[in-house]
C-alpha cells in the first residue's frame, strides 16, 4: 500500500481511538473547547544514559511550535507538555501519571524510548489514555489497544538486515548484539525467527545494557565466533562504542544498524569508523525536497538551532504529526 494510503487508514483509526465522540465529549481530559487548545505530553531522557535522545523531542516541539505559527489543526492550538524521565521505565510511569493528573493531557505524542513507552503500557491502559507515535519499536506496539506507532517493530528491522546480510551479500555467519530491555529484545525475536526461517544459526547473540561504554569483551565474543556480520540494536553511543572496539580489536565484519542510529550525532561519537555501516531505513532523506521534510529542517532551525538536522530529528517530528493527522480526521 502507498505510505499516503497508509497514513489516511492510519489517521481515520486513531481519530476513532482520539473521540468516539466529539472532541466537546473530552472536556476534562485536556480539550478545551471554549478556547480551541488540547493538551498531548510525552517523557524524554534529558537526562540519563542517552541525554542526546532529547533531539526526537525538540524536533516534536518544533513540528507543534510550527504547527501553531500557522494556524494550528483547524484552528486548533497543541499545548506541548514534556517531562524528563532519565530514561528510566519506573520514571516514565511516574512521568505519564504526572501528566495525566497535574497536567490533564488528552494523548502521550512522540514520548521517547523503546523500554519506557512498554513500562507506560499498563497504566495508559488503565486510565484510557492513547499512545500516539511512541518513539521505538517493540512488538508490543503492535499487539496492545490504543497505541498507534509510526516505527516499524525493531523484529522486523533486525529480520531485513539478515534479509540484506545473506541474501545480497552472500553471508551466513551472523552475530547480534542487542540492547538488553525491550528495544533489543523486540529485534532479538525477529533475529531469531528469521534465522531459524532462513535455517541459519546466530553466530552470536550478546546482550548489553543501554549505559555501556566498553565494548571489548563483546567484541572479543563475535570474533571468536567468526563472524562475518554484527547486527547491533541499541542506541547511538552503543554503536559508537561497539565498531571503536571492534577497531581496536581488528575485527573486520560487516556492520548493521537500525535507521535512528544513521545520524549526524552518531557520526559526532564514531568518525569515519561509521563509514560502510548498513542501516534499514523508513524514512525519506533528510535533503528530500518534500514540503514537510523541507518543513522540519526550516523548523529545527529556527527554533533548535544548534541541533543538528538528520534522522533523529525527522524522527521525532514525524512521530508528532500523527497525532496532528488523527486530531484533524477527528475534527472532520
Amino acid at each position: 500500500m502507498p505510505e499516503s494510503g497508509k497514513g489516511l487508514l492510519t489517521a481515520i483509526a486513531l481519530a476513532t481511538s482520539l473521540g468516539m465522540a466529539s472532541p466537546a465529549a473530552a472536556q476534562q481530559i485536556g480539550v478545551d473547547e471554549d478556547n480551541k487548545v488540547v493538551t498531548v505530553g510525552a517523557f524524554t531522557p534529558v537526562t540519563g544514559p542517552v541525554p542526546f535522545y532529547a533531539i526526537l523531542t525538540h524536533a516534536a516541539e518544533a513540528f507543534y511550535r510550527h504547527l501553531n505559527d500557522n494556524g494550528g489543526i483547524e484552528g486548533w492550538t497543541v499545548r506541548y507538555v514534556t517531562l524528563d524521565d532519565g530514561y528510566d521505565p519506573a520514571r516514565s510511569v511516574a512521568v505519564t501519571r504526572q501528566l495525566v493528573e497535574d497536567e490533564g493531557i488528552f494523548a502521550l505524542s512522540a514520548a521517547v524510548g523503546t523500554a519506557p513507552n512498554v513500562a507506560v503500557i499498563p497504566f495508559a491502559s488503565e486510565v484510557g489514555l492513547p499512545m500516539i507515535g511512541p518513539i521505538g519499536g517493540a512488538s508490543a506496539f503492535f499487539t496492545a489497544a490504543n497505541i498507534f506507532p509510526l516505527l516499524p517493530d525493531y523484529g522486523w528491522s533486525a529480520a531485513s538486515n539478515v534479509d540484506y546480510a545473506v541474501n545480497d551479500l552472500g553471508l551466513k555467519k551472523i552475530a547480534l548484539l542487542w540492547e538488553n530491555d525491550e528495544l533489543g529484545r523486540s529485534a532479538k525475536r525477529g533475529f531469531d525467527l528469521y534465522m531459524e526461517h532462513l535455517g541459519l544459526e546466530p553466530a552470536e547473540s550478546v546482550p548489553f545494557d543501554v549505559s555501556t561504554t566498553n565494548f571489548s569483551a563483546h567484541i572479543r565474543r563475535v570474533a571468536n565466533s567468526g563472524a562475518e556480520a554484527v547486527i547491533l540494536f541499541g542506541s547511538n553511543a552503543n554503536l559508537a562504542a561497539a565498531l571503536k572496539a571492534a577497531d581496536l580489536q581488528g575485527l573486520d565484519v560487516e556492520w548493521f544498524a537500525p535507521f535512528f542510529a544513521a545520524d549526524p550525532s552518531t557520526f559526532r561519537l564514531a568518525g569515519d569508523l561509521l563509514n560502510g555501516v548498513h542501516f534499514s531505513s523508513w524514512l525519506v532523506p533528510v535533503t528530500s525536497d518534500d514540503p514537510q521534510v523541507a518543513a522540519y529542517r526550516e523548523a529545527v532551525g529556527k527554533y533548535y538551532p544548534d541541533d543538528p538536522v538528520g534522522v533523529f530529528g525527522l524522527n521525532g517530528w514525524s512521530n508528532a504529526a500523527l497525532f496532528a493527522e488523527g486530531f484533524r480526521a477527528l475534527l472532520a
